[in-house]
């Protein structure tokens, strides 16, 4: 991207595989959604998916990698914030200690990395990334009351719903424009990883999740990302082990055991009160 597909022709089939293979999972249990739930629902489609996809690989198209991870570092602090003011959540030390660890984990693998310079010439990029962290914690704390009246698989086969409303409209012309002869075979395997893999199974698993687990508590484990990719890069001989990673590992699985210390139930009856 962009040299075989424009950024948002990409989120289009993105979205549409994703919501495809939802689809055939939900019609085995076909589900009713109350009337009430469906503003709700297209809500959520448009922060968790219609603005989040739209702002994310807009912004990293005009940025770079490193940066953009180095921003989405953010995004747990969102959560906690919208969930104090939507679901007058409690804040606690332990969260605010957790994240402070998370955070310096996080930040120590990606700031050792080189690539990355905050400036001028970044700045619409980083912008749009910062966008797409901040409407995917509003998803996060809005679909949350949903997972108790409904199952995760029609809630988000519903959310993809309404999302493929929002970016079709954007990503219609460029579909367009697509050299499908162009694509390699390595080009087409990662063109189906992200769909199915980075779409489709982190949505689920990630849905799956907020029927336990609180929004902050979901949004924390973004800190396993760079860490994941790390010990990747370890496997495949193209990093090195050091003990900085081993420190950042620490901090980041002492940051991910501290917020979600809070069981789930307290969550609710916070939520309740």
């Amino acid at each position: 991207m962009p040299a075989y597909i424009q950024p948002f022709g990409f989120i289009f089939y993105r979205v549409l595989g994703a919501l495809m293979l939802f689809g055939m999972i939900a019609s085995f249990y076909r589900q009713k959604i109350a009337k009430k739930d469906v503003l709700l629902l297209a809500v959520c489609g448009f922060f968790g998916v219609g603005l989040n996809q739209l702002s994310f690989f807009y912004g990293l198209n005009l940025t770079s990698p490193i940066n953009a991870g180095i921003i989405m570092v953010s995004n747990p602090i969102m959560v906690l914030l919208a969930s104090a003011i939507i679901l007058k959540t409690r804040i606690t030390y332990l969260k605010i200690a957790g994240l402070i660890l998370g955070i310096s984990g996080a930040l120590i693998i990606l700031l050792f990395k080189k690539g990355f310079s905050f400036g001028s010439n970044t700045i619409v990029g980083d912008s749009f990334i910062l966008l797409n962290s901040a409407s995917y914690a509003v998803y996060l704390v809005l679909v949350k009351p949903l997972m108790s009246k409904y199952k995760p698989i029609t809630v988000i086969t519903w959310v993809f719903g309404f999302g493929f409303l929002f970016v079709m409209p954007f990503g219609f012309n460029e579909i367009g424009e697509i050299d499908w002869s162009s694509f390699t075979p390595d080009i087409w395997w990662k063109f189906g990883f992200v769909i199915v893999a980075t779409t489709f199974l982190t949505y689920l698993f990630n849905i799956y999740g907020l029927q336990r687990l609180n929004p902050s508590v979901v949004s924390t484990y973004i800190y396993l990302q760079p860490l994941i990719a790390a010990l990747y890069a370890i496997l495949l001989g193209k990093d090195s082990f050091t003990w900085i990673k081993l420190i950042a590992a620490i901090l980041i699985f002492a940051g991910v055991y501290l917020v979600s210390k809070n069981p789930s139930r307290k969550f609710e009856k916070q939520r309740d009160s």
